[in-house]
Order: structure tokens, then C-alpha cells, then sequence
């Protein structure tokens, strides 16, 4: 099988400036307020973006709850079964615990249908008093577990009225390497603010264990309520392509490449709410100093853009590949690049070798497979940017003649596909804690032996 690719080489972190974290106290300083910078083991150069970056545009936004990709329970690349008849990815050692949260439309190009934020908010909590997590929160029933970590509902004690996901870490099962990638995570996403992306509130250090306040998504994954669908089109595939270039968009305008873009990763905050889309899991999410400056072989097999697996420098361009493999499982219903055998599946993707076969796009629309293939183009200078793509004739498309489009004969193709996936991802989280060893060796084979030529850091 093919599992996650993260960095295995140390590297150190200094969070943004207005990152404040609660450490438990000590005999000697009771409330003491600690910040994560304050934590000797993990210091990381300051990153440029020390402040958060907000979107006004959107309003507010609620709180996160994807699942933690740290803990000890990641590995380098997503593993897929080389013995399987598609490459659906599981989450090999992760939580299944995945969430996600309101949208709104931010780009003048093409706006959709709004979350109501008004009804459906989650009210920010605080904690800047210094005090433990437990004097805060209260914990309740258990949402999701992971090999190290689990996902518990939660409620500030303040107010009772709205319930948060706590992510509660184990961390004397991580090592230096998982807290100072935990770190990353969070500093990152304490610095975006977008409706589209997930949302972390709050977050505690105590000697064992880290608490991770996060934003209750009760509408589970997007995948899985498309395929519930009795009727499909492709204004709603293209609602659902825009709502992530817009969010992929506001990233990378703010030199955050998140390097694992996929289904798993596009939560639901509502349980009757189909635009209540965000992305979540930002635990390979990196910040880009300048273009070509990422060398981490990371992602999932069948996400990955060629430039990572060849090993090269790349940027947060590899995500825009990312976006066009998802939208071709939208529109299609199966991936575009299926092999029995992992080098034969990363051989068709540095090679861009995938067709929309007859069967199920001979319907599909002339813009929707024009807009793939210059998402899913090799080379780097020609893929089209996040702005790009939203400028892109099916994006802008009519609503009416795109919602006469109907996909329902590939919804189908689309249930079987994440029927196979999530039962996959179940497999893997069963078999994780006895296989992540041997696994992450199987991935460190070529092409994956060089993780990171960048002298010991990860980026």
C-alpha cells in the first residue's frame, strides 16, 4: 500500500507572533501563559507572515476540526495498494475523525450560494487567562480516534451552547519531528482566515498532552454526500471546483502551499448545507518563501503532482494538479490516472498520461475537460494558477445550462469509487499501528529515497 509522504528529517520552528498557547502550570507558576516558541525542542525559523492574515471579505468563520495529521501517525506518502484495480488512498494511521466547515464565496468572478454564518456560528473562545485546558473545556463523548490521538467533543465552560472538537494528543508517542511538523500545523492555521478553509480556535501544551480547540464539522466528508445525491450535475461539480479554487486561491496568495489536496480533505460544516464546504488537514501544509522552494516528497499517490515525484524543487503550484485530479473525480466519477502497481500509477502521472473515456464524458461539457487538462499539464509554466482558473469559461459558465448537464449516469462510477476508499481507510486505520514501520520503508524505496536535499530542513 501507498501512505503519506512527511519529512524525516528534524526541523525547527518559531510560530507567528500572535500564537498564544497554555501551558499546564507548575508547582511554582500556577497560570503561567506559555507560547509554543517558549517549547525548547521544537524552534523553526520565524516564518515572514508573522501575523494573521484575514480575510475581510469573508466575515466571520467558525471553528476547525479536521483530522491531526501528527501525532506519530503519518507518514511520508499516502500508501495506495499496488495490487488494487484503482488508486483510491487510504489514511494510513490517521484519525477518521475528518471535518469541516462554513463557505462563502470570495472571488467577484463567480460567486454561489452562501453559508449562513448567522445560524449557524460558532462563537470564538478565549484563552488568554493563562489557565489549564480542563479550567476552559470540558470534555464529553469521543467524536474519532487515532494511533496516537483522540477526537473528543467539547465545550467551553463559558458557554455551554456550542460544542468544539478537541483533538487531544498523546505526546510521549511523538517525537521531535511530529511536534515540530504539530507546530507547523497550527501556526499556519492560526495565521489563515477564510471561510472556505477549516478553523483552529484554540490550542493548549501541557506536559502530556496537546489540546487542539477545533470547529465541530458535523456534515462529514463532501464525497460522501454527493454520492447520497439521486440527481447530479455539473453546476453543482463546478460549485463545488470553485469553492476550492477559491480557498486554494487565498493560500497561495498568502505563500501557504498545502501539498494534500484531496476528497478526504473537503469537509462538510452543516448537515443540510451542500456549500458548507472547507478544506481541511493542513498537517503537510508548508509556507513558501519563494517560487521553487519546497524539496519534501509529500502528498498522496494519486494526488501528487509529477514535479514532487521526480523529486525536484516545486511550489504550491503542485497543489493546482491536486485540484485538477479531484475535478476529474467529480465530473468523471474514477480517477483520471488508475494502475495496478505504484510505479506504473507514478510513471502515467510524471508522464500526464490519463484520457476521458467515452463512456462516461462523452456528455460531460467541452470547458469542464479544457479546464483539466490545463489543470493536470506537467509542465509547471503552462498549469493555470488558482486565479487563472477561476477566469476559466466552465467556471464562469451559466448556471442553468450547466445544471441541464446531468452526471447522474457517472454517480455511479462516483459511489463505487468512495465505496472503496472508505473502506480502505478503515483497513488502514486498523492495520496502522502494526504496519507504519514496515510501510514507511516500503515508501522510502525509490522514488521516495531522497525525502529532503535541502541540508536537514523540511520544506
Amino acid at each position: 500500500m501507498v501512505s503519506p509522504i512527511s519529512p524525516k528529517k528534524k526541523s525547527t520552528y518559531v510560530p507567528p507572533a500572535p500564537i498564544t498557547v497554555m501551558s499546564a502550570p507548575t508547582k511554582s507558576d500556577s497560570t503561567k501563559k506559555k507560547s509554543v516558541s517558549s517549547k525548547p525542542t521544537v524552534t523553526k525559523k520565524p516564518s515572514k507572515t508573522s501575523a494573521p492574515v484575514e480575510d475581510t471579505s469573508e466575515g466571520s468563520v467558525e471553528p476547525f476540526g479536521g483530522n491531526s495529521s501528527h501525532s506519530g501517525d503519518k507518514l511520508s506518502l499516502r500508501d495506495e495498494s499496488e495490487d488494487e484495480d484503482d488508486f483510491g488512498e487510504k489514511a494510513l494511521g490517521r484519525d477518521e475523525f475528518e471535518q469541516a466547515v462554513p463557505l462563502k464565496a470570495t472571488d467577484k468572478s463567480k460567486p454561489v450560494q452562501q453559508y449562513n454564518h448567522a445560524t449557524h456560528s460558532t462563537p470564538e473562545p478565549s484563552s488568554e487567562s493563562g489557565m489549564r485546558f480542563d479550567e476552559l473545556y470540558r470534555l464529553k463523548g469521543v467524536l474519532g480516534t487515532g494511533a496516537f490521538s483522540t477526537v473528543r467533543e467539547g465545550f467551553h465552560r463559558s458557554n455551554a451552547d456550542f460544542s468544539y472538537a478537541v483533538k487531544c494528543i498523546n505526546r510521549k508517542k511523538m517525537s521531535e519531528e511530529d511536534e515540530a511538523a504539530l507546530l507547523d500545523e497550527v501556526g499556519i492555521l492560526k495565521e489563515l482566515r477564510h471561510a472556505h478553509i477549516i478553523r483552529l480556535y484554540d490550542f493548549f501544551v501541557e506536559p502530556s498532552t496537546y489540546y487542539l480547540v477545533m470547529e465541530r464539522m458535523r456534515g462529514g466528508e463532501l464525497f460522501d454526500r454527493i454520492v447520497a445525491k439521486a440527481y447530479y450535475n455539473e453546476k453543482e461539480a463546478r460549485d463545488t471546483c470553485l469553492i476550492v479554487l477559491q480557498a486554494v486561491g487565498y493560500c497561495h496568495k498568502n505563500r501557504v502551499a498545502h501539498r494534500d489536496l484531496k476528497p478526504e480533505n473537503l469537509l462538510l460544516l452543516s448537515e443540510d448545507d451542500d456549500t458548507s464546504v472547507k478544506i481541511a488537514d493542513f498537517g503537510f501544509a508548508k509556507r513558501v518563501s519563494e517560487p521553487n522552494s519546497l524539496s519534501t516528497q509529500c502528498g498522496t499517490p494519486g494526488y501528487v503532482a509529477p514535479e514532487i515525484l521526480e523529486g525536484t524543487l516545486y511550489d504550491e503550484r503542485a497543489d493546482m494538479w491536486s485540484v485538477g485530479v479531484i475535478l476529474y473525480i467529480l465530473l468523471g466519477g474514477y480517477p483520471p490516472f488508475i494502475e495496478s502497481t505504484q510505479r506504473d500509477l507514478f510513471r502515467k502521472i510524471r508522464k500526464g498520461e490519463y484520457e476521458f473515456h467515452e463512456e462516461y464524458w462523452g456528455t460531460v461539457s467541452s470547458d469542464a475537460k479544457d479546464l483539466i487538462r490545463n489543470l493536470l499539464m506537467v509542465n509547471i509554466k503552462k498549469r493555470l494558477t488558482a486565479e487563472q482558473a477561476l477566469k476559466n469559461a466552465w467556471i464562469l459558465g451559466d448556471d442553468a445550462k450547466l445544471a441541464n448537464r446531468d452526471l447522474g449516469a457517472n454517480l455511479d462510477k462516483l459511489r463505487s469509487f468512495n465505496g472503496k476508499r472508505k473502506f480502505r481507510a478503515a483497513v488502514a486505520t486498523v492495520m496502522a499501528v502494526n504496519k507504519l514501520n514496515s510501510l514507511g520503508l516500503v515508501f522510502m524505496e525509490k522514488p521516495f529515497q531522497h525525502i529532503s536535499d535541502d541540508g536537514g530542513k523540511s520544506n
